[in-house]
């Protein structure tokens, strides 16, 4: 098919301003991020937030700051219009949050947008712009500052709107960006309301564990130790979390660089380096990290959201933050020698619930599915030799004379039968049985479940209360039961008789910590299997965990029935067969 060349045109400016909100305006939190800076740019010392429906009805920010004349607010308005910076030269030095000019011409261009400001008390000048076309400005009383409202986002840009997640998504995503400014500007008093509840709210004391434990609560904060090094190039504050302290993913590890929240592989490769060998695999640390450098050693132009930075000496700034987290947690005694990092292994043992020795798997546990099918397993060398291939068998094949031998690493079951010797990684295959129990389970008998006497207290930080709020049924499926009790607090009535040899709470943590991250798939709220397939990789016996005959045999016995005992909820494999003719055929027998 031919096209007609077309001649090159000018955009005009509304077509303009709807291209760069592309880029600027993602979703309701984007709307948030940039009214906020505009709030802290102004010398804010409070700064309240309003949404409904999750900002797609409306995003409100009110700021006692500075505030605008008229002629001020229709500049504001204008695309690269700012009084942030004034030549190209500027950039290199740019110490406030926004400079680009962006942000209110293209969230106009999207939505219904009225500001409101004056720079003293008594009247405020307002302008209001619907879909990038600007009205005749108004007056009414006011006190000195700035409100911006935000109605209908995305009303007359209808794709951008299907694209939005849920609303409990998209509301915790706008919790995010205001907890991340009220930990960065402890001086500040921030507000977040949803509807008539108020999700967060610090108290601006100026104290950054205040602020801390208002937004994470206070169980996290004071489990911290304190940071504060310059290397001659960069200085480090912040806080950081001992290594028996972590997180199943990096949602608690905030990153700030001047004071702007940045994501950077260079801080975050440096905080990996100053925790290795000190934390458990696929864990991590607690870390609020405030990175202090000249501003032309920085460059903050590197995307219109500003969410990314690159350093003109990143070897430095490597060095700066894998230096102060290493000295922060050697200033409290959190670097064990190695006395201390066996006394560091027995803690997490008892924070997991389990005694050395102990086994965490008793026999008769509930959690046995019924249903008896084949038994697949993976031969040794099988891709090393042509006759050591993948084979099925029947469960009575695999189960007839069937002799726990030895556990290895404890981790790993060693087994005989009849015809092989099996090697079986008891935590995927106790995560295979527990994954197809509560599937099993779903719509019909509830699963056994331990009332506690005393409900428990489950406190999380205020994102997650919000993204948690939409998973309590699911929860409940499972065998966790949870009410909320106010802004970021649960309390747990139950939790599932199949964990009473572990300690219930951390595992009820950790799922909570990969819920709300949507099961590792960004900020998408996980679906009811995926939740199973999370709760029975934290449910199941860990590789170091020890385990005794009786209880090994019953795992195999458990796995033997299930539909899939080939692969873990994850695919990963689970048995390794050494049919015991290639054994003897080996030894030349």
């Amino acid at each position: 098919m031919q096209t007609q060349a077309q001649k090159i045109r000018l955009l005009d400016s509304h077509t303009v301003n709807q291209i760069a909100a592309g880029e600027v305006v993602e979703r309701p939190a984007s709307v948030v991020k940039e009214l906020v800076e505009n709030a802290l740019d102004a010398g804010a010392s409070r700064v309240a937030i309003r949404l409904d429906q999750s900002g797609r009805r409306l995003i409100e920010v009110a700021d006692d700051g500075a505030g605008m004349d008229l002629a001020e607010i229709q500049l504001a308005i204008q695309r690269h219009a700012t009084s942030k910076i004034r030549t190209a030269a500027d950039l290199a030095q740019a110490a406030t949050l926004g400079f680009r000019g962006e942000a209110l011409p293209s969230i106009a261009s999207v939505s219904v947008m009225s500001i409101s400001s004056a720079e003293d008390d008594g009247v405020r000048s307002v302008v209001e712009v619907e879909a990038g076309e600007v009205r005749e400005p108004t007056r009414e009383p006011g006190s000195r500052g700035t409100t911006v409202r935000v109605e209908d986002l995305f009303f007359n840009t209808p794709a951008r709107l299907k694209f939005l997640r849920t609303d409990a998504t998209e509301l915790a995503a706008c919790v995010e960006v205001v907890s991340k400014y009220a930990v960065a500007r402890p001086d500040v008093a921030f507000r977040l309301s949803h509807g008539s509840i108020e999700v967060v709210e610090t108290t601006g004391s100026g104290d950054p564990l205040t602020a801390l434990a208002e937004v994470w609560g206070r169980d996290v904060a004071k489990a911290l130790a304190p940071l504060d090094t310059f290397n001659g190039t960069a200085r480090v504050r912040g806080f950081v979390s001992p290594p028996h302290f972590t997180k199943p993913n990096r949602n608690f590890q905030w990153i700030f660089v001047n004071g702007r929240p940045v994501r950077s592989r260079t801080i975050i490769a440096a905080l990996d380096q100053a925790f290795r060998s000190l934390t458990p695999e696929r864990r991590y640390p607690v870390a609020i990290l405030d990175i202090r450098v000249d501003p032309a050693q920085v460059d903050v132009n590197v995307s219109p959201t500003k969410s990314e930075v690159r350093f003109h000496q990143s070897g430095a700034i490597f060095d700066a933050v894998r230096r102060s987290v290493r000295e922060g947690l050697l200033a409290v005694g959190m670097v064990p020698n190695a006395e201390g990092l066996a006394a560091a292994n027995l803690a997490l043992v008892e924070l997991r619930g389990v005694n050395p020795g102990d086994s965490p798997l008793q026999p008769g546990q509930a959690g046995v599915a019924t249903l008896p099918t084949g038994f697949g397993v993976e031969r040794l060398g099988a891709a090393r030799e042509p006759s050591l291939e993948i084979e099925s068998r029947t469960m009575p094949d695999m189960l007839r004379g069937l002799r726990v031998l030895a556990q290895i690493a404890d981790t790993f079951i060693i087994a005989e039968n009849d015809d092989a010797l099996l090697i079986v990684d008891q935590h995927v295959a106790h995560e295979r049985v527990l994954y197809e129990m509560l599937r099993r389970v779903r719509g019909s008998a509830a699963i056994e479940v331990q009332p506690l006497l005393t409900p428990e207290t489950l406190q999380v930080d205020k994102r997650s209360a919000e993204l948690l709020e939409e998973k309590l049924d699911e929860l409940k499926a499972v065998g966790f039961e949870l009410d909320r009790f106010g802004s970021d607090t649960f309390l747990v009535r139950t939790v599932p008789a199949v964990v009473r040899n572990r300690n219930p709470m951390q595992v009820l943590r950790d799922l909570v910590d990969e819920l709300v991250d949507g099961g590792g798939q960004g900020c998408l709220v996980p679906t009811r299997d995926e939740v199973y397939i999370l709760c029975a990789c934290k449910m199941a016996v860990k590789a170091g965990d020890k385990l005794g005959i009786p209880e090994m045999e019953r795992l195999l016995r458990d796995l033997a029935e299930t539909e899939n005992p080939y692969l873990c909820p994850h695919g990963r494999p689970i048995t390794i067969v050494m049919p015991k003719s290639d054994i003897r055929r080996r030894f030349k027998r």
